[in-house]
């Protein structure tokens, strides 16, 4: 690991920079950084961590000492302290080069790529991996209930990271996870995302490409069944490919898919062989298949069967992700990240699972880069049918989104509507808020999703229950 240095953070408050910046403190160097706003979760981290942040960004951040600093993509070559890293010449990383050159070099990196289901599939990858007694170091794009925390120094062998296809910085247009130096990896899905940088669905199989070229020849790429972009991508990969999935062509499959109480249970079998039986606190379909994915890369890396199930069972999620944040009356309040399509069917479809005689309620914000364009106009139609209440907010901040290219919430609305469901379009929080409060019965299930903060409607709907 390179020698003690002071780093310097811009946009510090960013999930994955504040994830760093826990990891270079623990690492012994000393850290500072800057941001428009500081909030919590990351603001707690870098409290507890003893990491001094200061609002706003200004060259008098950066101290006279400074050895490095690290510039987030939140930020353009115009940043006031951007300007002053490069006129003090001063050396600077993006995040994904600083985690590659100071936490993974030495280290066998375990990267997880995917449009969908990264977060939690490398949740459970690191948590599993811990609870054996493997020790590894962690960058995780979500906070993990089991660490209190998204991310981990780790004395192990092995280095588990969220691999974004997102880009790196101002002065880095690749995606982060070509930085990760992947020894064995995870491949969810393939879909189109990131409208803001990707022109369509080519362009993100390139990129995935890249990443696959990375992995060596004695690495084990463990990949979805039945996908086909992933198919495309993964031709003349010179990486071992281990397959998973309810598709009967999969290397690792599950069977005898039932709910026993609040879990999951299934059988699992590798190549046919029974390997034994998996219960699981996460519910949904999308859910089995990122547990599986996990469960082929801990058998590679030597996690016995016993550990794998004992982690499996004890893994307490995401926030979130199908997280619980209140119940009032016996009607719950559930936070979720979704905001593609895909993500919102597979989220409403394990609720539905987990609460097959509930009355559900989807209420949902286009926020996202994506989700706030017209490309999935009618995709959002079928993947919110599935609940019985159908709520749209507004897209956030349609200023900045050309109006030709825009979604159109109002058209999805009707659309739902004449398929029979129960949808409304309320375009703000308060709105909402006014009108469920007024509906809401016991036993109602409300899913929220959203890829912010929502003008903190969960809160606002506990309090409306409660008054």
């Amino acid at each position: 690991m390179p020698e003690s240095k002071r780093i310097h953070i811009i946009a510090i408050c960013g999930t994955g920079m504040a994830a760093l910046a826990g990891l270079l403190k623990k690492a012994g160097h000393a850290v500072t950084g800057s941001d428009t706003q500081i909030y919590p979760p990351m603001s707690t981290l870098l409290e507890e961590a003893g990491i001094p942040c200061k609002i706003g960004y200004d060259p008098a951040h950066i101290e006279p000492n400074t050895d490095l600093v690290i510039i987030g993509n939140a930020v353009g070559k115009t940043n006031p302290e951007v300007v002053a890293t490069l006129e003090r010449g001063l050396p600077y990383f993006s995040m994904p080069a600083a985690l590659g050159e100071f936490f993974l070099k030495g280290k066998a990196s375990l990267v997880v790529a995917g449009t969908h289901g990264k977060t939690t599939t490398s949740s459970l990858l690191a948590w599993v991996l811990t609870s054996a007694g493997l020790d590894p170091g962690m960058m995780i794009g979500g906070w993990v209930k089991n660490f209190n925390s998204n991310h981990r120094l780790g004395k192990g062998n092995y280095f588990v990271v969220e691999g974004d296809e997102y880009d790196t910085a101002f002065f880095d247009k690749g995606p982060k996870f070509l930085h990760y130096q992947p020894h064995h990896a995870i491949l969810t899905s393939i879909e189109f995302d990131h409208g803001d940088i990707y022109a369509d669905l080519t362009a993100i199989k390139q990129s995935f490409r890249k990443f696959v070229a990375l992995l060596p020849a004695e690495g084990l790429l463990v990949t979805a069944a039945g996908d086909p972009a992933i198919g495309e991508v993964i031709k003349g990969a010179g990486c071992r490919i281990e397959t998973y999935g309810i598709d009967e062509e999969a290397d690792w499959q599950a069977e005898q898919i039932h709910m026993t109480g609040e879990l999951l249970s299934f059988d699992v079998f590798r190549r046919r062989k029974k390997m034994g039986t998996i219960r699981s606190p996460l519910a949904g379909r999308h859910n089995l298949k990122n547990t599986l994915a996990v469960i082929a890369l801990a058998h590679e890396v030597g996690v016995p069967w016993e550990k794998i199930a004992e982690g499996v069972l004890r893994f307490e999620g995401i926030k979130r992700r199908q997280e619980i944040v209140g119940e009032v009356r016996d009607i719950l309040i559930i936070d979720d990240f979704a905001h593609h399509p895909t993500a919102i069917s597979e989220t409403l479809m394990a609720l539905r699972l987990r609460y097959p005689t509930r009355r559900l309620w989807a209420v949902f914000e286009p926020r996202s880069a994506t989700s706030r364009r017209n490309v999935f106009q009618k995709e959002f139609v079928a993947a919110l049918a599935p609940a019985d209440r159908i709520i749209l907010a507004d897209i956030f901040a349609p200023e900045k989104i050309p109006a030709e290219d825009r979604l159109h919430p109002e058209k999805i609305i009707s659309d739902l509507v004449a398929l029979g469901k129960n949808a409304r379009f309320l375009s703000t929080p308060d709105r909402i808020v006014s009108e469920m409060v007024k509906e809401l019965a016991p036993g109602d299930v409300v899913c929220v999703m959203s890829s912010g903060g929502f003008g903190g409607i969960h809160q606002k709907l506990i309090s409306g229950l409660s008054s």
